[in-house]
Protein backbone atom coordinates (compact mmCIF):
# COMPACT_ATOMS: atom_id res chain seq x y z
CA UNK A 1 0.00 0.00 0.00
CA UNK A 2 1.15 3.28 -1.25
CA UNK A 3 2.29 5.29 1.37
CA UNK A 4 1.48 9.36 1.65
CA UNK A 5 4.85 9.76 0.50
CA UNK A 6 4.47 7.71 -2.86
CA UNK A 7 1.53 9.67 -3.03
CA UNK A 8 3.43 12.94 -2.40
CA UNK A 9 6.53 11.61 -4.66
CA UNK A 10 3.74 10.64 -7.53
CA UNK A 11 1.95 13.69 -7.27
CA UNK A 12 5.76 15.84 -7.76
CA UNK A 13 6.83 13.56 -10.35
CA UNK A 14 3.74 14.11 -12.13
CA UNK A 15 4.14 17.70 -11.51
CA UNK A 16 7.32 17.03 -12.80
CA UNK A 17 6.13 15.05 -16.04
CA UNK A 18 4.00 17.69 -16.50
CA UNK A 19 6.47 20.75 -16.65
CA UNK A 20 8.87 18.65 -18.29
CA UNK A 21 5.94 18.15 -21.39
CA UNK A 22 5.65 21.80 -21.53
CA UNK A 23 8.67 22.78 -21.30
CA UNK A 24 9.66 20.60 -24.16
CA UNK A 25 6.60 21.84 -25.73
CA UNK A 26 8.20 25.29 -25.09
CA UNK A 27 11.83 24.25 -26.43
CA UNK A 28 10.13 22.59 -29.58
CA UNK A 29 8.41 25.92 -29.87
CA UNK A 30 11.77 27.71 -29.23
CA UNK A 31 13.54 25.43 -31.60
CA UNK A 32 11.04 26.61 -34.07
CA UNK A 33 11.40 30.18 -32.86
CA UNK A 34 15.14 29.63 -33.07
CA UNK A 35 14.80 28.12 -36.41
CA UNK A 36 12.56 30.83 -37.52
CA UNK A 37 15.16 33.61 -36.24
CA UNK A 38 17.92 31.39 -37.75
CA UNK A 39 16.30 32.40 -40.79
CA UNK A 40 15.50 35.79 -40.38
CA UNK A 41 18.89 36.00 -38.79
CA UNK A 42 20.55 34.77 -42.17
CA UNK A 43 18.24 37.11 -43.85
CA UNK A 44 18.97 39.98 -41.60
CA UNK A 45 23.17 39.43 -41.45
CA UNK A 46 22.72 39.19 -45.50
CA UNK A 47 20.46 42.13 -45.53
CA UNK A 48 23.40 43.78 -42.85
CA UNK A 49 25.81 42.62 -45.58
CA UNK A 50 24.16 43.84 -48.15
CA UNK A 51 23.62 47.41 -46.60
CA UNK A 52 27.30 47.11 -45.24
CA UNK A 53 28.29 46.66 -48.89
CA UNK A 54 25.86 49.94 -49.96
CA UNK A 55 27.53 51.68 -47.31
CA UNK A 56 30.85 50.96 -48.31
CA UNK A 57 29.74 51.86 -51.93
CA UNK A 58 27.87 54.89 -50.67
CA UNK A 59 30.50 55.96 -48.59
CA UNK A 60 32.87 56.01 -51.95
CA UNK A 61 30.31 57.84 -53.55
CA UNK A 62 30.23 59.95 -50.50
CA UNK A 63 34.01 60.90 -50.75
CA UNK A 64 33.46 60.76 -54.35
CA UNK A 65 31.03 63.38 -53.98
CA UNK A 66 32.87 64.79 -51.36
CA UNK A 67 35.82 65.38 -53.42
CA UNK A 68 33.52 66.66 -56.32
CA UNK A 69 31.56 69.71 -53.66
CA UNK A 70 35.35 70.60 -52.39
CA UNK A 71 36.34 70.87 -56.72
CA UNK A 72 32.56 72.86 -56.86
CA UNK A 73 33.36 74.72 -54.13
CA UNK A 74 36.96 75.95 -54.93
CA UNK A 75 35.08 76.57 -58.24
CA UNK A 76 32.39 78.22 -57.05
CA UNK A 77 34.52 80.47 -54.89
CA UNK A 78 36.46 80.62 -58.27
CA UNK A 79 33.62 81.79 -59.92
CA UNK A 80 32.68 84.39 -57.35
CA UNK A 81 35.94 86.41 -57.35
CA UNK A 82 35.57 86.08 -60.65
CA UNK A 83 31.86 87.16 -60.59
CA UNK A 84 33.08 90.15 -58.25
CA UNK A 85 35.85 91.00 -60.69
CA UNK A 86 33.04 91.09 -63.61
CA UNK A 87 30.93 92.84 -61.52
CA UNK A 88 33.47 95.62 -60.55
CA UNK A 89 34.54 95.59 -64.13
CA UNK A 90 30.63 96.30 -65.03
CA UNK A 91 30.12 98.93 -62.49
CA UNK A 92 33.41 100.82 -63.73
CA UNK A 93 31.83 100.12 -67.57
CA UNK A 94 28.60 101.61 -66.24
CA UNK A 95 30.21 104.55 -65.10
CA UNK A 96 32.37 105.00 -67.65
CA UNK A 97 29.27 104.71 -70.21
CA UNK A 98 27.14 107.27 -67.81
CA UNK A 99 30.20 109.70 -68.45
CA UNK A 100 30.38 108.90 -72.10
CA UNK A 101 26.22 109.47 -72.73
CA UNK A 102 27.08 112.89 -70.72
CA UNK A 103 29.77 113.20 -73.01
CA UNK A 104 27.71 112.15 -76.16
CA UNK A 105 24.88 114.48 -74.67
CA UNK A 106 27.29 117.26 -74.53
CA UNK A 107 28.53 116.33 -78.00
CA UNK A 108 25.05 116.18 -79.82
CA UNK A 109 24.63 119.64 -78.11
CA UNK A 110 27.83 120.96 -78.94
CA UNK A 111 27.24 119.40 -82.79
CA UNK A 112 23.74 120.60 -83.14
CA UNK A 113 24.91 124.32 -81.99
CA UNK A 114 28.05 123.74 -84.21
CA UNK A 115 25.37 123.18 -87.11
CA UNK A 116 23.50 126.08 -86.46
CA UNK A 117 26.19 128.33 -86.36
CA UNK A 118 27.60 126.85 -89.52
CA UNK A 119 24.10 127.63 -90.94
CA UNK A 120 24.17 131.07 -89.96
CA UNK A 121 27.79 130.73 -91.34
CA UNK A 122 26.54 129.98 -94.02
CA UNK A 123 23.82 132.62 -94.84
CA UNK A 124 26.70 135.32 -93.27
CA UNK A 125 29.38 134.17 -96.01
CA UNK A 126 26.30 134.48 -98.70
CA UNK A 127 25.32 137.88 -97.27
CA UNK A 128 28.81 138.53 -97.20
CA UNK A 129 29.27 137.36 -101.10
CA UNK A 130 26.37 139.35 -101.93
CA UNK A 131 27.15 142.46 -99.87
CA UNK A 132 30.36 142.25 -101.70
CA UNK A 133 29.18 141.90 -104.98
CA UNK A 134 27.21 145.09 -104.27
CA UNK A 135 30.03 146.93 -103.11
CA UNK A 136 32.44 145.85 -105.70
CA UNK A 137 29.38 147.53 -107.77
CA UNK A 138 29.03 150.89 -105.51
CA UNK A 139 32.94 150.92 -105.34
CA UNK A 140 32.87 151.18 -109.28
CA UNK A 141 29.85 153.20 -109.35
CA UNK A 142 31.68 155.40 -107.17
CA UNK A 143 35.02 155.78 -109.07
CA UNK A 144 32.62 156.72 -112.11
CA UNK A 145 31.07 159.16 -109.80
CA UNK A 146 34.14 160.20 -107.94
CA UNK A 147 35.56 160.82 -111.40
CA UNK A 148 32.33 162.98 -112.20
CA UNK A 149 32.81 165.10 -109.10
CA UNK A 150 36.26 165.60 -109.38
CA UNK A 151 34.93 167.28 -112.58
CA UNK A 152 32.53 169.09 -111.13
CA UNK A 153 34.78 170.12 -108.83
CA UNK A 154 36.62 171.73 -111.29
CA UNK A 155 33.49 173.59 -113.05
CA UNK A 156 32.60 174.59 -109.29
CA UNK A 157 35.94 176.03 -108.83
CA UNK A 158 35.49 178.34 -111.94
CA UNK A 159 32.45 179.50 -111.22
CA UNK A 160 33.80 180.28 -107.76
CA UNK A 161 36.45 181.97 -109.28
CA UNK A 162 33.70 183.83 -111.51
CA UNK A 163 31.08 184.42 -108.82
CA UNK A 164 34.12 185.69 -106.76
CA UNK A 165 35.21 187.84 -109.56
CA UNK A 166 31.23 189.42 -109.88
CA UNK A 167 31.35 189.58 -105.78
CA UNK A 168 34.41 191.69 -106.14
CA UNK A 169 32.82 193.49 -109.32
CA UNK A 170 29.67 193.87 -106.60
CA UNK A 171 31.81 194.94 -104.05
CA UNK A 172 33.45 197.91 -106.16
CA UNK A 173 29.95 198.75 -107.37
CA UNK A 174 28.94 198.68 -103.72
CA UNK A 175 31.83 200.55 -102.38
CA UNK A 176 31.13 203.78 -105.66
CA UNK A 177 27.29 203.75 -104.12
CA UNK A 178 29.02 203.72 -100.86
CA UNK A 179 31.05 206.68 -101.80
CA UNK A 180 28.42 208.33 -103.73
CA UNK A 181 25.95 208.22 -101.36
CA UNK A 182 27.49 208.75 -98.51
CA UNK A 183 24.33 210.05 -96.95
CA UNK A 184 21.92 207.44 -97.85
CA UNK A 185 21.60 204.26 -96.11
CA UNK A 186 24.45 201.70 -95.93
CA UNK A 187 22.32 197.92 -96.54
CA UNK A 188 24.45 194.63 -97.84
CA UNK A 189 24.91 191.17 -96.71
CA UNK A 190 26.09 187.49 -97.81
CA UNK A 191 26.13 184.06 -95.70
CA UNK A 192 26.49 181.14 -96.38
CA UNK A 193 24.49 178.06 -95.89
CA UNK A 194 26.05 175.77 -93.04
CA UNK A 195 29.08 173.68 -92.18
CA UNK A 196 26.95 170.60 -91.32
CA UNK A 197 26.77 169.09 -95.15
CA UNK A 198 23.57 168.33 -96.26
CA UNK A 199 20.30 170.00 -95.91
CA UNK A 200 16.84 168.15 -96.75
CA UNK A 201 14.95 167.43 -97.35
CA UNK A 202 12.01 167.51 -95.78
CA UNK A 203 8.44 167.24 -95.67
CA UNK A 204 7.04 170.61 -96.36
CA UNK A 205 9.25 173.60 -97.87
CA UNK A 206 10.96 175.22 -95.68
CA UNK A 207 12.75 178.40 -95.11
CA UNK A 208 16.15 178.40 -95.12
CA UNK A 209 18.38 179.85 -92.35
CA UNK A 210 21.86 181.21 -94.14
CA UNK A 211 23.52 180.81 -90.64
CA UNK A 212 27.24 181.76 -92.12
CA UNK A 213 26.86 185.54 -92.15
CA UNK A 214 30.37 186.91 -94.24
CA UNK A 215 28.88 190.49 -93.66
CA UNK A 216 26.40 192.05 -92.72
CA UNK A 217 26.12 196.33 -93.43
CA UNK A 218 23.18 197.69 -91.77
CA UNK A 219 21.66 195.00 -89.94
CA UNK A 220 18.78 194.04 -92.04
CA UNK A 221 19.87 190.52 -92.71
CA UNK A 222 18.62 187.96 -89.66
CA UNK A 223 20.77 185.50 -89.74
CA UNK A 224 18.70 183.46 -86.90
CA UNK A 225 15.11 183.37 -89.24
CA UNK A 226 17.32 183.31 -92.44
CA UNK A 227 14.62 187.20 -93.62
CA UNK A 228 16.04 189.96 -94.77
CA UNK A 229 14.08 193.36 -94.18
CA UNK A 230 14.10 196.33 -95.76
CA UNK A 231 14.86 199.04 -93.85
CA UNK A 232 14.07 201.98 -96.06
CA UNK A 233 11.73 201.71 -99.34
CA UNK A 234 14.03 201.75 -102.27
CA UNK A 235 15.64 199.11 -105.02
CA UNK A 236 17.57 196.12 -104.10
CA UNK A 237 19.38 193.31 -105.83
CA UNK A 238 19.87 189.71 -104.27
CA UNK A 239 22.01 186.86 -105.89
CA UNK A 240 21.98 183.52 -104.30
CA UNK A 241 23.86 180.41 -105.79
CA UNK A 242 22.84 176.77 -104.16
CA UNK A 243 25.01 173.48 -104.67
CA UNK A 244 24.18 169.73 -104.30
CA UNK A 245 25.97 166.39 -105.30
CA UNK A 246 23.94 163.41 -105.26
CA UNK A 247 21.41 162.83 -107.96
CA UNK A 248 18.13 164.24 -107.74
CA UNK A 249 16.09 167.34 -107.94
CA UNK A 250 17.55 170.70 -106.25
CA UNK A 251 16.23 174.19 -106.39
CA UNK A 252 14.56 176.71 -104.58
CA UNK A 253 12.14 179.51 -104.22
CA UNK A 254 12.68 183.30 -103.74
CA UNK A 255 9.81 185.26 -101.89
CA UNK A 256 8.94 188.77 -101.43
CA UNK A 257 6.78 188.79 -98.12
CA UNK A 258 4.43 185.66 -99.05
CA UNK A 259 4.84 186.03 -102.65
CA UNK A 260 7.11 184.16 -104.40
CA UNK A 261 8.99 185.59 -107.49
CA UNK A 262 11.64 183.26 -108.51
CA UNK A 263 12.15 179.06 -108.47
CA UNK A 264 15.34 177.86 -109.62
CA UNK A 265 15.20 174.35 -110.54
CA UNK A 266 17.80 172.09 -111.91
CA UNK A 267 17.85 167.98 -112.20
CA UNK A 268 21.60 166.78 -110.67
CA UNK A 269 21.20 162.94 -112.85
CA UNK A 270 25.50 162.26 -113.07
CA UNK A 271 25.60 162.02 -109.22
CA UNK A 272 28.49 164.74 -108.96
CA UNK A 273 28.60 168.30 -107.73
CA UNK A 274 26.15 170.79 -109.63
CA UNK A 275 24.98 173.86 -108.70
CA UNK A 276 22.08 176.40 -109.52
CA UNK A 277 22.40 180.79 -109.37
CA UNK A 278 19.94 183.21 -110.01
CA UNK A 279 19.88 187.03 -109.05
CA UNK A 280 16.76 189.99 -109.23
CA UNK A 281 16.61 193.70 -108.20
CA UNK A 282 13.40 194.46 -106.56
CA UNK A 283 11.30 197.25 -105.39
CA UNK A 284 11.05 196.98 -101.41
CA UNK A 285 8.76 199.11 -99.31
CA UNK A 286 9.79 199.32 -95.99
CA UNK A 287 9.48 196.67 -93.86
CA UNK A 288 9.13 194.13 -96.77
CA UNK A 289 10.59 190.57 -96.26
CA UNK A 290 12.93 188.57 -98.69
CA UNK A 291 13.99 184.97 -98.14
CA UNK A 292 15.13 181.77 -99.58
CA UNK A 293 12.96 178.55 -99.24
CA UNK A 294 13.76 174.68 -100.26
CA UNK A 295 10.68 172.67 -101.48
CA UNK A 296 9.19 169.69 -99.99
CA UNK A 297 11.76 166.52 -100.50
CA UNK A 298 14.30 168.94 -102.24
CA UNK A 299 18.12 169.01 -100.76
CA UNK A 300 21.03 171.26 -101.03
CA UNK A 301 24.46 171.43 -99.78
CA UNK A 302 27.50 173.19 -98.09
CA UNK A 303 29.94 173.00 -96.19
CA UNK A 304 33.09 175.09 -95.30
CA UNK A 305 33.51 175.89 -98.90
CA UNK A 306 30.68 178.02 -99.20
CA UNK A 307 28.70 176.24 -102.22
CA UNK A 308 25.54 177.58 -101.12
CA UNK A 309 25.46 181.91 -100.55
CA UNK A 310 22.97 184.25 -100.59
CA UNK A 311 23.66 188.39 -100.69
CA UNK A 312 21.93 191.13 -101.35
CA UNK A 313 22.37 195.20 -101.19
CA UNK A 314 20.42 198.23 -101.11
CA UNK A 315 20.72 199.65 -105.22
CA UNK A 316 19.60 202.56 -104.04
CA UNK A 317 16.51 204.41 -101.93
CA UNK A 318 13.70 205.90 -103.24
Amino acid sequence: MRTEVDLSREAELSAVTLRLNVTEEQVDELRKHNTVGAAQLVSVSDRVTTAQRETEVLQVRLRAGEATVNELKAKSEAQSALLTQINSRLETAESQNAGFQIRLTAGDSLISELQTNTTVLERRLSDSDSLMMELHTEHSELKVRLRVGEKQLEDLKAQNTVLSFRVNVTDDRLQQIINTTSDEPKVAFSAGLTDSGAVGPFDKETTLTFSKTISNIGRAYNQTTGVFTAPVRGVYFFSFTAADYLKGYMGLYLYRNNQPLIFNLALNDHGGYASTSNSVALRLEEGDRVRLSLPASYRLYDDSRNFSVFSGFLLFPL
